[in-house]
């Protein structure tokens, strides 16, 4: 009699636990983020990590509690500026930008993809690595934080017209995204035109702009095949940007939501820098029609483009452009100490060190 009253009180106790457990389980708040991410929802970027990773698997692995109400910046009216603002704000939990597009918000943040710095896509993320930390704390003073970094494919030019070279680019009215791009254009005589990437293809088919500068795959994801007739395949850049975060919204969160959140970041900024990688020849192949190399992005058949390669004259010129353009004039808009910090976490990666003058 004895064990059998024990057996009932045990598995009296066991079931009371499961029910607190289980109603525990229910009483955890569901969290619903706002989440703006990518300049358009065409981009491989957005359909092939950001849906299946953030929106879908944030729901999947919370089971239900976390929901991400997911968009690109046109489907919010938005160009791309005024997510850092928003983000801040707290009109959205997280946003995405490339960091030369918000840097003169945040001077510093233009440090992580300077015009000419990172030839490969490989030194590119050693980069934004290393300054990760010293980004954030000067962030946080504004209410945010970037929880992963990521590329677009390699930043390249555009144009409406032939350009194989540096030379062919002066006088032509370019394209940027803002920051030190702006003073790479200077530098090899062009004019530079801030437009809003949702803007672009509109503008280079009236003639605003003679030439524009993105990724090899997002220009192919926005059709600007259609607009322009001659890619010049110069990385001068890779347009390297940050998933913003609020963070008051962030420090309220319960652990493992944030342990959750953060463990899926993780995911998005590996898939994001190999998607980078693969989707930068790629974009090319498929803009000039190569069908055997054209994989992620869209193939161009009707009236493929040209691609022309940098020349070596070319690469070692984007490299002094770096030292004695780029360089100077980021230090002047961002102050001396980002100089310091520049040539205390960048330039043992680069290679080339930041002279006051």
């Amino acid at each position: 009699m004895t064990s059998i009253v024990q057996l009932g009180r045990a598995a009296l106790g066991a079931a009371l636990a499961i029910g607190l457990s289980a109603g525990a389980a229910l009483a955890q708040p569901q969290i619903t983020i706002q989440a703006v991410t990518q300049p358009t929802p065409a981009i491989p970027q957005y359909t092939r990590v950001d849906i299946p990773l953030l929106r879908d698997g944030l729901a999947a692995a919370s089971n239900g509690r976390i929901r991400v109400n997911l968009a690109a910046w046109p489907e919010r009216n938005l160009n791309g500026p005024e997510i850092i603002r928003l983000v801040r704000s707290g009109q959205v939990e997280i946003g995405a930008v490339p960091l030369n597009t918000v840097a003169g918000d945040v001077p510093l943040l233009d440090m992580v993809d300077l015009a000419g710095l990172n030839p490969t896509i490989g030194q590119a993320r050693q980069v934004a690595e290393a300054l990760m930390p010293e980004v954030n704390r000067g962030l946080e003073r504004f209410g945010v934080r970037i929880i992963a970094m990521a590329p677009y494919p390699a930043q390249v030019l555009f144009c409406r017209e032939r350009a194989n070279s540096l030379a062919d680019l002066r006088g032509r009215r370019i394209r940027t995204g803002g920051g030190s791009i702006n003073d790479f254009v200077a530098a090899i005589g062009g004019q530079a035109v801030g437009i809003g990437f949702p803007e672009v293809y509109a503008a280079l088919e009236r003639g605003v702009a003679d030439c524009a500068i993105t990724g090899t795959g997002s220009g192919n994801g926005a059709r600007w095949y259609e607009v322009t007739t001659h890619m010049y395949a110069l990385p001068v850049a890779w347009s390297t940007y940050g998933y913003f975060i609020n963070l008051a919204w962030w420090n309220r969160l319960d652990a493992p939501a944030r342990d959750l959140i953060t463990s899926t970041f993780a995911k998005i900024q590996d898939e994001q820098w190999k998607l980078g990688d693969a989707a930068s020849e790629d974009g090319i192949a498929c803009n000039i029609g190569d069908r055997a190399n054209c994989s992620i992005g869209r193939l161009v058949e009707n009236r493929p483009m040209t691609v022309s390669r940098p020349t070596p004259d070319d690469l070692q010129t984007l490299r002094g452009i770096l030292a004695n353009n780029v360089l100077p004039a980021f230090v002047r808009r961002c102050g001396a100490g980002c100089g310091e910090t520049y040539n205390r976490i960048v330039a043992p990666i680069s290679g080339t060190r930041y002279e006051a003058r």
